[in-house]
């Protein structure tokens, strides 16, 4: 099995959603909404430019219109809109409405970082840490990540869990890896949560603890995560923290194998040569429910 964590990849999130016009029961209501809307934008509200950017974006009340969107948010983000300046770099880093241009998706996710927002700091940080739209450079990555991931940004604390766990801008450190790690497998991220359970079942900065470990693998497969889908299912083939158990390993790799592991079919296949074919059956049957309900999370 392998051991190795991840490797870090740019966190390129979508557009912030915005819920408008709800409860809007009638065309017509929606219609003069958004016209009222226009004429705010086009007075230089910030805020309406904004809003009726992320409309166009999303085709929400709207025609979709990725140029039109860019307009809106470029206007507002000359204003000195955080939300806009994001948004817009997140156009220029998916070429949406622009041709794809890293330089500028740096350059404005670093006006909406320069004012606090979090996710402009992780992406921010992410392109530094590649290199992408500039010099690879990472200790700035660690500042970015570090400053989205006090104010709570789960993909920044986990990015920051593995710049401790790589020593890639800090020295290496695996309490610190284990505790940002487990800051964002609490909110729920389904890497960190795989990653802690590495981290517990090595002993990597933390007694090791296969039960525990167990925990925290079967929160990411339930959650549709291929990975963490292989490492229970290789604790139940062992019996590391659950009872043995080729019938549950056997599914669970099927599942992994589903979403793309290829651990998970090299699992799977390496299992059936010692269970029976009444095992495998059943073991199908449970990898279809489990296929159905844990899905991985768009």
């Amino acid at each position: 099995m392998t051991r190795q964590l991840r490797n870090l990849v740019a966190h390129l999130l979508p557009l912030v959603a915005l819920v408008l016009f709800v409860n809007v029961g009638l065309c017509a209501e929606v219609d003069v909404a958004v016209k009222a809307l226009i004429d705010r934008a086009e007075q230089g509200d910030a805020d309406a430019q904004f809003e009726l950017g992320v409309m166009y974006a999303d085709g929400n009340g709207v025609l979709q219109d990725y140029k039109e969107a860019v307009k809106l948010f470029r206007k507002a983000a000359e204003q000195g809109y955080a939300n806009s300046q994001y948004n817009l770099g997140v156009m220029y880093a998916d070429g949406k409405g622009v041709l794809q241009d890293y330089k500028e998706a740096v350059k404005w996710y670093r006006k909406a970082a320069e004012q606090g927002y979090a996710l402009a700091q992780n992406n921010l940080g992410a392109m530094i840490y590649n290199g992408t739209g500039g010099l690879k450079d990472y200790k700035e990555a660690v500042k970015w990540f570090r400053k989205a991931a006090e104010q709570g940004d789960a993909d920044a604390q986990h990015n920051l869990g593995l710049m401790y766990y790589n020593g890639k801008g800090v020295l290496q450190d695996y309490k610190e890896a284990v505790k940002w790690f487990r800051k964002a497998a609490e909110q729920g991220d389904a890497d960190a949560q795989h990653n802690l359970g590495l981290m517990i079942y090595n002993g990597n900065g933390v007694l090791q603890d296969y039960k525990e470990a167990v925990k925290w693998f079967r929160k990411g497969a339930e959650q549709g995560y291929a990975n963490a889908q292989f490492s229970l299912g290789f604790r139940y083939h062992n019996g590391e923290g659950v009872l043995k158990d080729y019938v549950k390993a056997y599914a669970w790799f099927n599942v992994a194998s589903a979403n793309g592991s290829d651990g998970g079919t090299k699992g799977r296949d390496l299992i059936a040569k010692e269970m029976t074919p009444e095992q495998i059956a059943e073991a199908q049957k449970l990898s279809r429910e489990w296929f159905e309900k844990y899905q991985p999370k768009e």
